[in-house]
């Protein structure tokens, strides 16, 4: 059996009247460069089994956007991947500057075969949207998140 990968996320939101907006963040790098409908992400990172996933979703927040999350955090559904991969995610009210996200970085070999390492951002960008274009801009099997968020809102009495 081979180990199922697990990853964690923050769905993060804000009420602009009566409009609920999210926070995605636009993955670096040369593959996702020219890619947006279907590019962006909650912020998240793999974790392993045993670990925390809370715990990996607020360090995998902190570590792709430069900011602390806090808050009341309300779990959603895990939503399984085409990959395979399994993502948990928490919904939390909360606002940051999405202007000034900054990333940590990875190592990629750039162009390919060339034998040089070069460093990218593990994010370019963040940015608010409203849900109808965050379930565009999302990648397809993350739009499950919008719907929970949505449910958890009307049940508050707040969406």
């Amino acid at each position: 059996m081979g180990s199922k990968k697990l990853s964690a996320g923050i769905l993060l939101y804000r009420l602009r009247g009566a409009v609920v907006e999210v926070f995605l963040v636009h993955p670096g790098g040369p593959f996702w460069a020219k890619k947006d409908e279907g590019a962006w992400s909650i912020p998240k990172g793999e974790y392993e089994a045993g670990a925390d996933p809370l715990t990996t979703a607020k360090r995998e927040f902190h570590e792709e956007t430069g900011f602390e999350v806090e808050g009341a955090f309300h779990p959603l559904t895990a939503l399984k991947q085409t990959s395979g991969k399994v993502i948990s995610a928490w919904a939390v009210e909360g606002d940051v500057d999405a202007a000034a996200v900054r990333s940590n970085t990875f190592a990629l070999e750039w162009p390919p075969k060339s034998g040089k390492t070069r460093e990218f951002p593990e994010v370019d960008r963040g940015a608010w949207f409203d849900v109808p274009t965050a379930r565009v801009k999302l990648q397809s099997g993350q739009r499950g998140f919008l719907d929970q968020l949505q449910q958890l809102l009307q049940k508050a009495g707040e969406g």
